[in-house]
This record gives structure tokens, sequence and C-alpha cells, in this order.
């Protein structure tokens, strides 16, 4: 029987007041219906009863993982690589324009098969990439030239060692995130930034689409944030909000694979539209509520 976690307090602000949102399904790997909660105070929203760190790598094991795999198998996901490049080329305007350097030392943790580690390794940064898939690290090594290191490596790396820390979309997955936060507060040089990127439930197209969003992806995605909770968590862990920037892209991407989830198919054209409203929703002057978003972060 394997082992699952089951909160009885929120895990970003501890409040008892949390109850179930809604049920997902994993249309990933495993088709099991997982339940996600939401707590009143902070509205952090969570998977509950999720497997354990030491129990959750199957639900990994899917050729359609594009973050682990590269794959560019069906057609959402040979779109998404061909506007990778040009997000990998945003991602580095935003390190260099937050830190106000064009080299540095960076830590990208969950670097997946390492295509932004690499980048930035090219762009003449001192990289360290972490990643617990070893098959992605392989992966990173054979195709981006680079090389990673077992992400259980964080909590042995010197204090106050980098620049910048990047996460993207990648605090979702993590299991210990107070322990995380107060690591990453740790190894940041005084007047680094730490930039996570992570979904955002409160956007038009979570909320087009329910427990259909591809974005809750469980059980990977332990945790779904929104800006009021991120919040939380940084004054929690004595960090401070920077600004929010919007991730455009992330909403044609996640639309159209959650009309997937909803219809058993993709669909680029209902996938577009939903992505567009949504964006469009997020650029009247609220663009906090965007798809995804990319926090930056001040010790």
């Amino acid at each position: 029987m394997k082992a699952v976690i089951t909160y009885t307090n929120c895990p970003v602000c501890s409040a008892a007041t949390i109850h179930e949102a809604l049920i997902a399904t994993d249309h990933t790997v495993s088709g099991e219906q997982f339940s996600i909660w939401e707590c009143a105070s902070c509205t952090h929203r969570f998977t509950q009863s999720v497997p354990d760190e030491a129990n959750i790598a199957p639900y990994y094991k899917a050729d359609s993982y594009i973050s682990h795999s590269n794959t560019s198998k069906g057609l959402v996901n040979t779109l998404y690589h061909q506007v990778r490049n040009i997000t990998l080329r945003s991602k580095r305007k935003l390190v260099q324009s937050t830190t106000n350097r064009t080299t540095g030392q960076l830590l990208d943790i969950g670097a997946g098969t390492g295509m932004f580690a690499g980048f930035m390794q090219r762009s003449g940064w001192q990289v360290l990439g972490l990643e617990p898939d070893a098959n992605a690290r392989q992966t990173a090594k054979e195709v981006n030239g680079i090389s990673l290191h077992p992400t259980d490596e964080l909590f042995d790396l010197p204090a106050e060692h980098f620049d910048v820390i990047t996460m993207w979309h990648v605090l979702e997955h993590v299991h210990r995130l107070q322990e995380y936060m107060q690591q990453l507060k740790r190894l940041l040089k005084p007047g680094g930034v730490l930039l996570i990127a992570v979904p955002n439930y409160t956007s038009f197209d979570a909320q087009h689409y329910g427990r259909f969003w591809a974005a809750y992806d469980v059980p990977r995605h332990l945790y779904h944030f929104s800006p009021a909770s991120m919040r939380t968590l940084l004054k929690r862990n004595d960090l401070k909000l920077d600004s929010i920037k919007p991730m455009w892209f992330d909403s044609f991407y996640v639309s159209m694979l959650s009309e997937k989830c909803k219809h058993g198919k993709a669909s680029l054209v209902k996938g577009f539209i939903t992505g567009l409203r949504s964006n469009l929703k997020a650029g009247k002057g609220n663009n906090a509520r965007c798809s995804s978003l990319i926090y930056v972060i001040r010790p």
C-alpha cells in the first residue's frame, strides 16, 4: 500500500479552515481521481491524499510528460517546442533585467532535460542544474550538453552563493514546501533574485475548464497557487515579492491540453480561443489573472 499525505492544515499558512474544492483526474498516467482542497484563509489549493516523496515517481513515467521526456509527439507538444525558443530568450532577458547582470551564478531547480540550463550556460552564465529524474538528466547531457545533478544535493549547497535561482513550473511539485523556501532564501547572495513560475488557478482558463484544467495535473502538482497564497508563502518565509510577470503563451498551451482532458482529443481552435480570451481578460489591467505567473522575489 502506497503512503499518502493527508493534510489537516493548509501547507502554506497552517490554517485548519480547509475544505474540498473539486475532484480532478490524472489524465497523463494513471486515470486515478484526486481531491483538491482549498484554504479559506489564504486561498491556497492543494492535492489531498497525494503520494509521498518516496512513492510519487511512477506518476511521472509517461512519454507525454514533456519536461522529462523532451517529447514532440502530438501536435500540441510540437507547438510547445516551436514556442520554446521564444520563451528561452524572454527568460534570459528577465534574468538579466532583474539581476542587472549578463553573467553570474545561476541555480536552476527542476531543470528537466536541461533546455533552459544549457541555454543559459551557452549565454555565459555559471549554471548548476538540479533534476530528480535520472532519464531527464541523461537527456540533458546528450541533447543539451549540460550535466545536471540530483535534486537532493540542494541542501548541501553553500549559503549566499547564487545571483539568481530559477524554478520554472517546479515549486508545485515540491513535497517539502516550507523547507525548500527557507533553503532558497539561504542560497541567494545579498541582492540576489528568486524567479518562481507556477500555474494560476484564478485565471480565466482555469475557471472555464474547472476540474478539466490541465494545469491541475494531479497528483504531480501537489499545490495550486493563487497570487494571494503565494504572497502568504513568501511572507511566512521572510521573502519579498518584487513583481509579478505574466506568461502569455501558457494560456494557449494549457487550454489546448485542457480540451483534450475534457473531450478526449485536443482542439487547437477551441484551445486557442479560450487561451486568447484568458489573456485578454488578464490584459485588462490585471496581469495577475494570467494562466501562469512568474514571481520575482528578493531576500
